[in-house]
């Protein structure tokens, strides 16, 4: 399991300019704090990056990945089911 707490955050709305989509999409940017000890850990410091999508239906992730701070290299991560519980609440709370 990925030791995963979520430190602060920048959101911004994603624009729609052909109303092709349905609901609203927001782009999250989540610093997170990591375990030395963990594989995910970078001393240039984690981040996660959340496509998040709002709508009449339902709120969901539509897509995510983690990425090293100062490069914004990806790294091949997935979340485990019980963190993307957690980043789904913070998401919603946060927007």
């Amino acid at each position: 399991m990925i030791y995963l707490n979520i430190i602060g955050h920048t959101v911004e709305k994603l624009e729609d300019p052909f109303g092709l989509l349905s609901g609203d999409r927001y782009e999250f940017f989540l610093d997170l704090e990591v375990d030395e000890e963990d594989e995910l850990y970078s001393e240039k410091g984690t981040g996660l990056k959340v496509i998040f999508v709002v709508d009449e239906h339902e709120t969901k992730i539509a897509s995510y990945h983690f990425y090293e701070k100062d490069s914004e290299k990806v790294l091949d991560f997935d979340l485990e089911e019980d963190e993307k519980e957690l980043v789904l609440n913070y998401c919603k709370e946060h927007i």
